[in-house]
């Protein structure tokens, strides 16, 4: 006879290997993150870059392109998601970072993503997922971080605290405000280095309900773009979220 439990467990794995599937397709697209075959940072004279079309340059406004039809000048955000150039099968990313500008190449015959063969994972179990609550500050505070790319900064909004208990010990995370809503984690664990990815974890936190609950679910725990590709420039996680357990749950190291 099939019990509550039951029905509640496998409602629980399906939605997980719904996820799990749909990072594994978002990470395989021809032109996502392990498509990246370089990044080549701007300097403020006209040059070549590798063998992309065109000649590039770039200021403190903007970055500056001769020899490609429409393109002559762009504007990329600080820390956005980049602009997208057409070169043939190729899409040239021009992005801003600690105030330089850089070029990312998507090619969709990149080696790497030739190699890619999904994302390993922890099984997932209902343990990992913890109640929590979540402490807005007065004001949100900005948390600067390191990158994986030397020299480079994040500058994160952060907008409280999470407050929650496991494996016997009380625990705090720093939570950022997302783009896409909610809530936002970055945080690394007794198996960064060793079987996760030594910079930082990602988990997204649905947005606190009225009595300042939230869920986390540490079995969604994601990798970055940097764990796939040496051509992003993510942020590492905090000092503050560096917890000094084993979260034996969520993304394991695809490399």
């Amino acid at each position: 006879m099939t019990t509550t439990a039951d029905t509640a467990a496998e409602t629980f794995e399906a939605a997980w290997n719904q996820w799990h599937s749909e990072r594994e397709r978002s990470y395989a697209d021809p032109l996502g993150w392990v498509s990246l075959t370089g990044l080549y940072w701007l300097t403020d004279e006209f040059e070549t870059v590798a063998d992309l079309p065109g000649r590039w340059r770039a200021d403190a406004d903007a970055v500056y392109v001769q020899g490609i039809d429409g393109t002559d000048r762009l504007e990329p955000v600080e820390g956005a998601p980049g602009l997208l150039v057409e070169a043939g099968d190729r899409r040239i990313e021009v992005i801003r970072r600690t105030g330089s500008a850089a070029l990312r190449v998507h090619d969709p015959k990149s080696p790497h993503l030739q190699a890619y063969n999904g994302i390993p994972t922890y099984p997932p179990s209902e343990q990992w997922r913890v109640a929590s609550t979540f402490t807005p500050y007065a004001q949100p505070k900005t948390v600067t971080t390191g990158a994986v790319v030397e020299g480079l900064q994040h500058h994160l909004n952060a907008v409280g605290v999470i407050d929650f208990e496991l494996a016997g010990a009380a625990l705090q995370l720093v939570a950022f405000g997302w783009r896409e809503g909610g809530l936002q984690v970055l945080f690394t664990d007794g198996t960064s280095g060793v079987t996760t990815y030594p910079g930082a974890r990602s988990l997204s936190v649905a947005e606190p309900g009225a009595d300042a609950t939230v869920t986390l679910d540490f079995n969604r725990a994601s990798n970055l773009p940097c764990s796939f590709t040496d051509y992003a420039t993510c942020p590492v996680a905090p000092a503050e979220n560096r917890l000094p357990i084993a979260v034996e749950a969520g993304e394991k190291n695809p490399r």
